[in-house]
């Protein structure tokens, strides 16, 4: 079947605007630990897309009309968001986690552990994986927006790449 009405293309249209914008929500509450190395936009359209394929293929309920219009939609709203992102600070905030910094000289930094759901002994096994016996011997630990960490051994000299990451209880 290959179209059966105006209706179920609207259908199409609303619930992948509805959804796409649901998943956005739902990556943004679950934190960057959920995305692993993929990119929260990368693993959308992945997902979706996949998942419209299968319900295309598997469903007779869906046109095959509905399901292009659900790829458009899906690739569409991907190239907005990111067009918008390039072009706005405030999309770039709504729609990207920031860098959460949680070791800082040495010191494990508890609050923002917590909010982003590490513990010590990740932190520790981040530290071993980079051949770093002690955590006196970091500056810092970052988890990064693609959900790896970063650490940052401590040098002579300041540490500029920290510079927006470090708490206003440090400076």
């Amino acid at each position: 079947m290959f179209f059966d009405n105006a209706y179920g293309l609207l259908r199409v249209v609303v619930l992948s605007v509805a959804a796409y914008s649901a998943l956005v929500v739902i990556l943004r509450i679950s934190g960057a630990r959920t995305l692993s190395k993929m990119n929260a936009f990368d693993l959308i359209v992945t997902v979706a897309l996949g998942s419209t394929l299968a319900t295309t293929i598997l469903s007779s309920d869906i046109a095959l009309v509905e399901a292009i219009v659900a790829f458009t939609m899906l690739v569409g709203l991907q190239f907005v968001v990111t067009w918008l992102s390039v072009r706005s600070k405030l999309i770039v905030k709504l729609v990207k986690s920031e860098p959460t910094l949680l070791v800082y000289q040495g010191q494990y930094l508890h609050q923002p552990m917590r909010t982003a759901r590490v513990v010590e002994a990740t932190i520790q096994q981040v530290l071993r994986m980079n051949g770093i016996a002690t955590l006196d011997a970091v500056e810092a630990v970052v988890l990064e927006t693609d959900g790896s960490f970063s650490v940052i051994q401590k040098r002579d000299g300041p540490v500029t790449v920290l510079n927006d990451l470090v708490p206003e209880s440090h400076v």
